[in-house]
C-alpha cells in the first residue's frame, strides 16, 4: 500500500496516464521531475510543514522556522528563473505537488509576491491545473481556518 503522495502520483500516471508528459519515461527528464519532487519534500514542503506543525503542536510561532521557509522559497525562486514549469517545458506531477506546498506556505502567512519567479509559476499553475479551485483551493480554505484558529490562540 502506498501512502506518500508523490509516490502515488507517479504510480497513477504510470498506470493510467494516456501519455508520459506528467511523469516522463525519458531518464533525463524524469530525473529533473524527481529532483523537484525531492526538493519539495525535503526542503520546500519540509520547511513549510515544520513551521505549520510548530504552530499546531507547540502552540508557538517559531520565527526561525518561518525564516527557513522564506529561504526555501528564495531557493525555489532562483530555480524558477527563466522557467515556466518546475521540471522543463511541460507541467508535470512536480508542479502539482509544489503547488500544494506553495498554497500551504500562503496559508502560513508567506507573501508569495516577494518571489516573482515563484509567483509567475504559481499563477500559471493555478490556471493550468483544471481542478485547482475545487481540489486545492477549497481544501486550503478549510485548512486556513484551522491554522488561523491555532495562530489566534497564540495571541491570547
Amino acid at each position: 500500500m502506498l501512502s506518500e503522495s508523490r509516490a502515488i502520483e507517479g504510480y497513477l500516471v504510470e498506470q493510467y496516464g494516456k501519455s508520459d508528459s506528467l511523469y516522463p519515461r525519458d531518464p533525463k527528464k524524469r530525473a529533473k521531475v524527481n529532483q523537484m519532487l525531492y526538493f519539495d519534500i525535503g526542503t520546500l514542503y519540509g520547511r513549510v510543514g515544520d513551521y505549520i506543525f510548530t504552530v499546531y503542536r507547540e502552540q508557538r510561532k517559531d520565527m526561525g522556522k518561518f525564516a527557513s521557509m522564506e529561504e526555501a522559497l528564495s531557493i525555489f525562486d532562483s530555480m524558477m528563473n527563466g522557467q515556466r514549469w518546475v521540471a522543463g517545458d511541460n507541467i508535470t506531477i512536480a508542479d502539482y505537488t509544489m503547488a500544494v506546498s506553495v498554497t500551504t506556505a500562503e496559508i502560513a502567512g508567506m507573501d508569495i509576491a516577494k518571489y516573482p519567479n515563484v509567483k509567475q509559476w504559481f499563477d500559471n499553475s493555478k490556471k493550468a491545473i483544471s481542478a485547482y479551485e475545487e481540489y486545492f483551493n477549497n481544501g486550503a480554505k478549510i485548512f486556513k481556518e484551522h491554522f488561523d484558529k491555532a495562530a489566534e490562540k497564540l495571541k491570547k
